[in-house]
């Protein structure tokens, strides 16, 4: 059998939505660029990607902050990092 470098469904770990936000969690305050206040609240799975959502930071106005770019980028390496080795359950 030849097997293609990209990860099928079936090599994910099944894993539920708390678990996830505990590991995200875990990994967002490890990071260089963590900010205090930085956290994952929600996961969900669309195509194969998890897509995690938090507070982006933004001001009063509702318009986005310097850390809104900050956290917009945690949350896309949460979802590049996590998405090829969990699946939620």
């Amino acid at each position: 059998m030849i097997r293609t470098t990209g990860t099928k469904m079936s090599d994910k770990k099944p894993i539920s939505e708390f678990e996830l936000l505990l590991i995200a969690n875990n990994l967002i305050q490890e990071h260089d660029d963590y900010i205090e206040g930085m956290r994952a609240t929600s996961v969900v799975e669309k195509d194969d990607v998890l897509i995690f959502k938090g507070d982006y930071f933004l001001d009063d106005k509702g318009l986005p902050t310097q850390n809104t770019t900050a956290v917009f980028n945690m949350f896309k390496y949460l979802a590049h990092h996590l998405s090829k080795e969990f699946t939620v359950k």
